[in-house]
């Protein structure tokens, strides 16, 4: 998958619309408001320092927060713009206005190699709806379109898919490699390709889990989306976490527990060869567990899935909070013969102490193996940097949604404009 890339003659001395997500979490109120973590702004770093260098003009465009359609003063980029400034040791200035008149004409006041932050782009009615003529106006500021906000790629936002149609549109830098490693992820693995698959929601992780499976030599299922696989193989989950079903898949009398149920099902005959005679099913979740009242709990005990040795009483009062060590053996085992491996959510409560353990040490496995390793999901990067281990991967994806919409090998509408070959590239007009 090749997408339309920067280059100085696409954009040197040219008015750019860079896409960004600089969706940050802000805390305080009104002006006393501050950015709580920077993390986003480094993500389009590499790209507006490019632009800065061939002296383009920037437009940055954002999203924060969710507010309805109008101007909410606790979520202004005001704060962000400052924040980015001290970044990227260069003048950003912020223009605060939502009429086109007014934007146009700071827009115009500013340097031709100035850096501006334009207002909260929800704040506009037309963007959720992807209004054709704000795409328009918002156009007529720019000569390029850039899009470096993969994150939001899965959005049918007018700034991820309107503006496109009314602009040369280009991937930054960043949005094209997460492309890139996520594609070569589903094309061309190094095998054996491990795929990990933790965290507590199952929901949004449904047709990639599915379409991964497809792919993958083992799928390594822990946290409480292991909890479904357990249910539908027929044990006993006690009173571990299962997430509701939506009311349409309900409606259906289907549920995850189903879900789990068919993919177990469609890859029974399907092997993993271990140690080099040892058979095990292509789906791999625990054979032993920690389990506890509660995650504050300060006591645990052992329950063994497949036997009678755990240490676990009134067992069905109990939550299954992380996965026990002959489990951890297990898929240590298998990720340190990976060529591939890709990580998506924690294996139990890490949060926790007392059930961080099963995290930490797939966590430290995969920072061992020699394969190619990728992470993705904001509870994984959380668990990696609690551990302090998050320069030990090869990619880390904090893509979210976007990143599990792609690898079900769906087509985003934030990237088809920017493979496309435009049979005719206009300026919008008024």
């Amino acid at each position: 998958m090749k997408l339309r890339t920067l280059s100085p003659k696409n954009i040197q001395k040219k008015r750019v619309l860079l896409r960004v997500d600089y969706n940050v979490p802000l805390v305080g109120t009104g002006a006393k408001r501050r950015v709580a973590d920077a993390t986003r702004l480094e993500h389009s770093r590499e790209t507006l320092e490019f632009l800065i260098k061939y002296h383009a003009k920037v437009l940055l465009v954002t999203h924060v927060g969710r507010p309805k359609d109008a101007y909410d003063r606790n979520l202004s980029c005001d704060v962000i713009a400052k924040q980015l400034s001290k970044l990227i040791k260069h003048p950003v200035v912020f223009c605060p206005y939502l009429e086109f008149e007014k934007i146009t004409a700071f827009v115009s006041e500013q340097a031709d190699d100035a850096v501006i932050l334009l207002e909260n782009i929800r704040f506009f009615p037309g963007e959720k709806k992807n209004d054709p003529e704000l795409a328009k106006a918002f156009a007529q500021l720019a000569d390029v379109y850039v899009d470096e906000a993969f994150s939001t790629a899965h959005r049918k936002h007018m700034s991820i898919v309107g503006l496109p149609k009314y602009l040369p549109a280009y991937a930054g830098f960043g949005f094209a490699k997460e492309v890139d490693t996520l594609y070569r992820l589903l094309t061309k693995p190094k095998r054996p390709f491990v795929v990990i698959v933790g965290g507590a929601k199952i929901s949004d992780k449904v047709e990639a889990v599915a379409h991964l499976a497809r792919i993958a030599n083992v799928v390594l299922v822990g946290g409480g989306v292991a909890n479904n696989f357990l249910a539908a193989d027929g044990y006993d989950i006690a009173n571990s976490y299962l997430q509701d079903c939506p009311i349409d898949i309900a409606k259906e009398n289907s549920n995850f527990v189903h879900f789990a149920g068919k993919l177990i099902s469609k890859t029974k005959n399907e092997r993993i060869i271990k140690d080099g005679y040892i058979p095990l099913p292509k789906i791999l979740y625990p054979t032993d567990v920690l389990a506890a009242k509660n995650p504050q709990s300060k006591q645990s005990c052992l329950v063994e899935l497949y036997g009678q040795n755990g240490s676990c009483k009134q067992q069905s009062e109990l939550m299954y909070l992380d996965i026990g060590p002959k489990t951890i053996r297990l898929f240590q085992e298998i990720i340190l013969s990976a060529g591939t491996v890709f990580w998506n959510g924690p294996m139990g409560v890490y949060e926790e102490p007392a059930f961080a353990t099963g995290t930490q040490e797939i966590a430290r496995a995969v920072a061992k193996s020699s394969a190619q390793t990728i992470i993705g999901g904001g509870d994984t990067i959380g668990a990696i940097t609690q551990f302090g281990m998050q320069n030990r991967y090869d990619y880390i994806s904090a893509a979210g949604g976007a990143a599990l919409e792609f690898l079900a090998g769906e087509m985003l509408p934030g990237i088809e404009p920017l493979i496309k070959t435009p049979t005719k590239t206009r300026k919008a007009t008024s």
